[in-house]
C-alpha cells in the first residue's frame, strides 16, 4: 500500500487495483501527463482496453511517448475530446473509471474541466458503468472555476439513487479550504427497471 497519504493518486489506485481484472474496458477522462492511463493500462493487461480522453494536444502526447516508452500503447485508445463527449467514443460496458479534475500540470492555467462538462461526463460514465464498477475523482478546486466545478459535481453525486449507487468522499481536514479531495463511486446493481 501507497505509505504517503499526501498522495490522492496512489491511494485511489490502490483501491481500484483489485477491483480492475485482466481484458477489462476502463476509463481516463482526464489523460494529462499519462500516469493514471498508464496506471490502467498496466492494469487491464494485453487483452484490456483503456479509453482516454483530453482536449490538449500535448497532453495526449505525453501520454503517448509515456505509454510507448513503457509498451502497453497498444492497450489504449487515445480521444482528442472533451470527455463530455464520451458515450460518442465507447459503447462497450467499463469496469472502471478516473477523473483528475483541475488543470494539466505544468501547462496553461487557464484550460480547466469545467462544470458543466464534467457532469455531462459522469452522467455518460455512469451510464457505461458495470455493476460493481468504480469511478474515481480527485477534485482540484485552487483555480478560477474549480470551487463552481466541485460544487456542480457534488450537486449532482447527492442526487444518484442511493439504491444503485455508493458514494463516498475522502478529505484533508487539517490543511485548508483549497486543498483537493477524492470522491469514490460504485455502481452496486444496474438500473432499476
Amino acid at each position: 500500500m501507497n505509505e504517503r497519504l499526501q498522495d490522492i493518486q496512489g491511494f485511489l489506485r490502490e483501491i481500484l487495483v483489485p477491483r480492475i481484472e485482466r481484458g477489462d474496458t476502463v476509463l481516463d477522462l482526464t489523460s494529462g501527463l499519462g500516469r493514471d492511463t498508464l496506471f490502467l493500462a498496466q492494469a487491464v493487461g494485453p487483452h484490456g482496453r483503456v479509453h482516454a480522453f483530453d482536449i490538449q494536444v500535448a497532453a495526449l502526447a505525453e501520454t503517448r511517448r509515456l505509454l510507448e516508452e513503457e509498451g502497453v500503447a497498444d492497450r489504449v485508445v487515445l480521444h482528442e475530446a472533451d470527455h463530455a463527449r464520451v458515450r460518442e467514443f465507447v459503447t462497450e460496458p467499463v469496469k472502471a473509471a478516473m477523473f483528475n479534475l483541475g488543470y494539466l500540470p505544468g501547462s496553461d492555467h487557464s484550460v480547466t474541466t469545467q462544470a458543466r462538462s464534467t457532469v455531462r461526463a459522469l452522467q455518460g460514465v455512469l451510464e457505461l458503468l458495470m455493476e460493481k464498477g468504480v469511478l474515481v475523482l480527485t477534485v482540484y478546486r485552487g483555480h478560477p472555476g474549480g470551487e463552481e466545478e466541485a460544487g456542480a459535481v457534488e450537486k449532482f453525486l447527492t442526487a444518484l439513487p442511493r439504491k444503485i449507487y455508493s458514494v463516498l468522499e475522502g478529505r484533508y481536514i487539517n490543511q485548508g479550504n483549497n486543498t483537493p479531495y477524492w470522491i469514490l463511486i460504485q455502481k452496486k446493481r444496474g438500473e432499476l427497471g
